[in-house]
């Protein structure tokens, strides 16, 4: 069996501990130059690299990136990850797939080679890299919510986490006549959007999409009055209702671990579409006042999930990406408004108080600033006027 030697700035104890109740992942052929990781670590994989030991048991993200040697500035491919669930003492073996770029854990399935590898491992010992410990903290807090069962209804059935989707074109063109009958390319375009026209529509190849749950379109029930429509469109927790009921009626708390898969997806696996969804859960949540009466725990859940998210992201991040349009400081504008009203739990409302104290001071955002300046402008219009009621 593997010992702890080797293994630097860890208590004595706890890396016995990990060596006797860690998992291992063996991973062989995996080409020199490669960004390789797990959950928030990642490091170059070197000549002698053939896995990871002393992984805790638990969910981890393993994720990698094939390195281009004949480029001269190191240019890597895009990233993959892939979620695992691993058990104490379990051995996981993957083999580099040159054709295709990526682990094939076939192996696994394999016993007569998993015992070869057992038998093997102190031998292997010197080649494994350690756990990287120090993220464990980070990961947990980042992941709490998130469950083996819930990361297999949301990942792409492939089993593959993607930074850019596989598409294949909506229409295959086989045939001649498919072709001739799409427009023509051999004369300039006069518009962007003649030329968006002109390319094919594309669509993710099957088994490789995300499942996230689908946030209705609506915020309204069907044949909704003018004034319901306009007070879904207000305070949204029906669309809320309808997302829960839809996907996690049994345990709604497991949309707190959707908005975390949604999360690492986007700050590990360089998901964009993990952001877009981590964007519309959260602008869902926040603006769903009567949902925030009824569902306390979910609430104080998500004042939990956010602190360890927000905690995460770089600080530059904000100026980039999530302050475009104002997004994130709006949507939590709102939700510290609804969470001060009438009606909201004692505790919710005190744990929102010191959540905004806290990003007040962290961030120095105005989440007092006048909500009027935000609020829609009402226009007279003439009698003979109709106006579209559609939600927004």
């Amino acid at each position: 069996m593997a010992d702890s030697r080797g293994v630097v700035d860890m208590d004595p104890d706890l890396a016995q501990r990990l060596f006797e109740e860690g998992a291992f992942l063996v991973l062989f052929g995996v080409p020199q130059g490669t960004e390789l990781g797990i959950d928030c670590k990642s490091w170059q994989v070197g000549p002698r690299f053939k896995g990871v030991k002393m992984i805790p048991p638990g969910l981890h993200f393993l994720h990698y990136c094939s390195a281009n040697p004949a480029s001269l500035g190191g240019e890597i491919g895009p990233k993959t990850g892939i979620f695992l669930s691993l058990k104490p003492r379990e051995i996981l073996l993957a083999n580099w797939d040159a054709k295709n770029e990526d682990l094939d854990f076939s192996s696994s399935q394999n016993e007569e080679e998993m015992s070869r590898i057992r038998a093997n491992l102190r031998d292997l010992d010197p080649f494994l890299g350690p756990y990287p410990y120090e993220v464990m903290r980070k990961w947990v807090s980042l992941t709490d919510r998130l469950s083996q069962e819930l990361v297999e209804t949301l990942q792409p059935l492939s089993g593959r986490v993607c930074a850019f989707s596989d598409v294949i074109p909506e229409i295959q063109f086989r045939h001649t006549k498919d072709r001739a009958e799409q427009p023509r390319n051999d004369t300039a375009c006069q518009s962007m959007k003649e030329g968006l026209d002109r390319l094919p529509k594309m669509k993710p190849r099957e088994g490789t999409e995300m499942r996230f749950s689908v946030i209705p379109e609506r915020s309204y029930p069907p044949g909704a009055a003018p004034a319901e429509v306009t007070r879904c469109s207000m305070d949204l927790s029906y669309a809320l209702e309808s997302v829960l009921q839809k996907n996690h009626e049994l345990q709604p708390l497991n949309l707190l671990g959707e908005l975390q898969f949604a999360f690492v997806c986007f700050l590990v696996g360089n998901v964009y579409e993990g952001f877009e969804h981590w964007k519309s859960l959260l602008a869902l949540l926040c603006r769903s006042e009567d949902t925030m009466r009824k569902r306390k725990e979910l609430y104080l859940g998500l004042i939990a999930v956010l602190y360890h998210q927000l905690g995460e992201i770089p600080p530059d991040f904000f100026v980039d990406i999530v302050s475009q349009d104002n997004f994130l400081t709006s949507t939590l504008q709102d939700f510290f408004q609804f969470a001060s009203g009438a009606g909201i739990d004692a505790t919710l409302r005190k744990r929102a108080e010191k959540f905004k104290a806290h990003l007040t001071k962290k961030f120095r955002w105005d989440f007092d600033a006048d909500l009027d300046d935000c609020a829609p402008v009402v226009v007279e219009l003439p009698e003979d006027v109709t106006v579209d009621c559609g939600a927004h």
